[in-house]
């Protein structure tokens, strides 16, 4: 499996200096932790959101760093959890005194670090607290949320607490909001081809020509089903009907809608997928409030997608709503 790389070992490193070299005017790599990246233009009295997590999922998620979204992120190697030097240095860097959010994909090597830079950044004086976004659904079952994997449905979760974050909300109702924000969220992935890691240009797992895997992880972890390659339509209806019973939805309710490919599925086949997951939601009178297609968190070159739904109040929808600025999510 062919990659445009110079070396394995040197992958992270020149991807981070290159993106900060296309976007000086949303990001600068901070010198003391070349992992790490804050924004251009911060604002004091603001509370902080910081992110991070492996490499490989791109442009998950240095892509998140801008107006309305995260104000710093910690990169880690490839599907591997950022240690906490980064994690403290964007901290530290990112602080304007209203205290910093740590936004966590439900991952041991995350919690563990983010953890520990918590205990170090309070050292320092820095006030920070986490919340963990858990939206997979096919990782733990109803009951065990809190066990779930975080996967593309951070981003709607970073959307909605970045948001929040420059209407001047604490950090206190923040963690209120994500909390909220993570129990009306769910997603499911499908995988149709695996991926490969740079260290060995290998597939990370396993599929047949004519299968797929339902609810495979973004990193290659085992799915639910295993089986034959499905439609389209198929695939959509599998994924939804996982989805939508998960989360309570029933007509009339509004969710904001984000169709993520995971790497190598064209649009074509996303704009497929979210056509058929439309019509399933309107036959049961949910109506879509926003919709997002496109790649947002992906694994490498993974073929398949995963559709996400958040459950929408009016607290949400507004936030949803409200202008966003970074290199991967503009919103007028």
């Amino acid at each position: 499996m062919k990659k445009l790389i110079n070396g394995p070992d040197r992958v992270v490193d020149e991807m981070v200096e290159g993106y900060a070299a296309a976007y000086p005017q949303y990001v600068v790599q901070l010198t003391g932790s070349k992992r790490a990246l804050v924004r251009t233009q911060l604002r004091k009295g603001k509370v902080g959101i910081v992110i991070g997590g492996g490499s490989g999922h791109e442009p998950g998620f240095m892509g998140y760093v801008g107006r309305g979204f995260a104000d710093g992120v910690a990169v880690g190697n490839v599907f591997a959890s950022p240690s906490p030097d980064p994690i403290v240095a964007a901290t530290k860097a990112v602080d304007q005194g209203a205290g910093v959010l740590y936004m966590i994909a439900n991952y041991a090597g995350d919690n563990m670090n983010f953890e520990m830079s918590a205990e170090l950044a309070a050292m320092d004086g820095i006030r920070t607290a986490a919340v963990r976004v858990t939206d997979d659904v096919a990782s733990a079952p109803a009951g065990d949320e809190e066990k779930r994997r975080g996967i593309a449905g951070v981003v709607l979760q970073y959307k909605v607490a970045g948001a929040a974050a420059e209407r001047g909300y604490s950090l206190e109702r923040l963690v209120e909001l994500c909390g909220k924000a993570n129990r009306n969220t769910r997603s499911m992935g499908v995988a149709v081809s695996p991926c490969s890691m740079p260290q060995t240009g290998k597939p990370a797992f396993e599929l047949a020509e004519d299968e797929m895997e339902i609810g495979l992880g973004i990193h290659g972890e085992p799915g639910l089903v295993r089986g034959k390659l499905a439609s389209a339509d198929e695939t959509a209806q599998s994924l939804i009907e996982r989805i939508v019973p998960d989360l309570g939805l029933a007509s009339g309710d509004r969710v904001a809608v984000m169709v993520n490919g995971l790497g190598s599925t064209t649009y074509m086949e996303m704009f497929i997928v979210f056509r058929k997951a439309k019509q399933l939601l309107d036959a049961q009178g949910i109506r879509i409030h926003r919709a997002h297609v496109g790649e947002f968190v992906t694994s490498m070159e993974m073929g398949g997608l995963s559709i996400t739904l958040m459950k929408l109040d009016d607290e949400l929808a507004g936030l949803i709503d409200d202008p966003a600025d970074c290199p991967a999510f503009t919103q007028a």
